[in-house]
C-alpha cells in the first residue's frame, strides 16, 4: 500500500480558532475542519480516515454493527462511536453522511426534526443517485449542502487509502460552496467532477452500469467457463480482460472486435444454442448485449449494415429468449 495522505499542520486553538468557526463562507475552505461521519460503512470509513490523514480533525462517528466496528479499530481506532444526533452536534464544520441512497432521506430528515443541525454547518452526502434536493430539510435550517459521491469501488479497508489518489469527485454544490468542495476533494487526493442536480441520476446511472454490471459480466464468463472445463477461469480472463478494458478506454468503439462486430451470425447463433442448453439465465443478458453491441458496431463503421442482416435476425429471434 502507498504511503498515507500527509497530514496537515495542526489546528488552531483558543480564542483566534473561535472567532475563526464563526466566520461562513471562503474562510472555512482554507481551514482545517471539524468533521463527523454518520455511516462507517465502506465509503464512510474509508474517507473519514482520509479526512483524518489529510489533518481535519474527525471527532465523531456511527458504526453499531460488528463489521462497522471492524472497520473502525481498522481505520478510524481514536475516534469514539456515538449516536447519529451526537455525531451531527459535534460536527461542528461539516458532517459526512454515508448511509445507502434509499435511507439518506429519512436520516436527513430525522436530523433536521431532532435539531441535530445548525445553520452554518455543512453538511454532505456520498450518494452518487442524489444530488441536493434530498438535503433540502438540512437546507431550510440553515446547513449547507454537499453532494460529494467518489468514483470509486471499495472494501472498506486501509487498501482503500491508496487507490483515493486521482480519482474523480461527482461533486454538486451551490456557487458559495464550491471553493470548499474543491479543497475537500483535494484534500482527499482526487479530481472534481461538477454534475448538474438533474443530471445526478444519468451520472449514477453510467457508474453503476460501467463498475457494477461489469463485475456481473465478469462472473458471468468465469461461470460459463466453468462450464466449458476451464479449470482457472480467472488466469484465461485476466489478460483478455485487462486489455479490453484498456482498449475500450482509450480507444472507444474502435477497440470492438469478436463475432458481432464482425457479422458472424452462425457463430453468435451456436452460441445462444449452447448457452440456452447449459445456461439458460445467461441467455437474456447475452442477447440484450449482442444487440447493443451491434448497434454500436453499425454507428461506428465497424459494422457494415448489409453484413449484418443476417446476424440482426438472429438477435431478433426472441422465440429462443422465451424458450430460455
Amino acid at each position: 500500500m502507498s504511503a498515507p495522505l500527509r497530514p496537515r499542520p495542526a489546528a488552531p486553538h483558543g480564542p483566534a480558532a473561535s472567532r475563526d468557526r464563526a466566520v461562513t463562507g471562503a474562510s472555512v475552505s482554507s481551514r482545517l475542519l471539524t468533521v463527523g461521519v454518520v455511516g462507517a460503512g465502506r465509503v464512510g470509513a474509508v474517507l473519514g480516515a482520509a479526512l483524518a490523514a489529510a489533518g481535519h480533525q474527525v471527532v465523531a462517528v456511527t458504526g453499531g454493527s460488528g463489521a462497522s466496528r471492524a472497520r473502525l479499530a481498522l481505520l478510524l481506532p481514536e475516534v469514539p462511536r456515538h449516536s447519529v444526533p451526537v455525531v451531527a452536534h459535534a460536527a461542528t464544520d461539516l458532517l459526512l453522511i454515508a448511509v445507502p441512497d434509499d435511507a439518506l432521506a429519512g436520516v436527513v430528515a430525522d436530523l433536521a426534526d431532532r435539531g441535530a443541525l445548525r445553520p452554518g454547518q455543512v453538511v454532505a452526502h456520498t450518494s452518487g443517485a442524489h444530488g441536493l434536493d434530498v438535503l433540502a430539510p438540512a437546507t431550510e435550517v440553515g446547513a449547507r449542502p454537499l453532494a460529494l459521491h467518489p468514483a470509486m469501488t471499495f472494501t472498506g479497508t486501509p487498501d482503500d487509502l491508496a487507490r483515493l489518489d486521482g480519482i474523480s469527485y461527482g461533486v454538486t454544490a451551490p456557487a458559495q460552496l464550491r471553493p470548499l468542495a474543491a479543497r475537500l476533494v483535494a484534500d482527499l487526493g482526487g479530481v472534481p467532477e461538477w454534475v448538474a442536480e438533474s443530471d445526478r441520476p444519468l451520472y449514477h446511472a453510467a457508474l453503476a452500469h460501467g463498475a457494477n454490471h461489469l463485475v456481473t459480466l465478469v462472473n458471468e464468463a468465469i461461470d460459463r467457463l466453468r462450464d466449458a472445463g476451464v479449470a482457472r477461469p480467472e488466469k484465461v480472463l485476466a489478460p483478455l480482460l485487462r486489455a479490453a478494458l484498456e482498449n475500450a478506454l482509450r480507444l472507444g468503439d474502435d477497440a470492438l472486435t469478436g463475432p458481432v462486430s464482425r457479422g458472424d451470425a452462425g457463430t453468435v447463433q451456436r452460441h445462444l444454442a449452447r448457452l440456452a442448453a447449459t445456461a439458460p439465465e445467461s441467455v437474456p443478458a447475452y442477447l440484450a448485449l449482442a444487440r447493443r453491441t451491434a448497434d454500436r458496431a453499425i454507428a461506428a463503421g465497424r459494422l457494415r449494415p448489409v453484413d449484418a442482416q443476417s446476424l440482426l435476425g438472429v438477435l431478433a429471434d426472441t422465440g429462443r429468449e422465451v424458450a430460455a
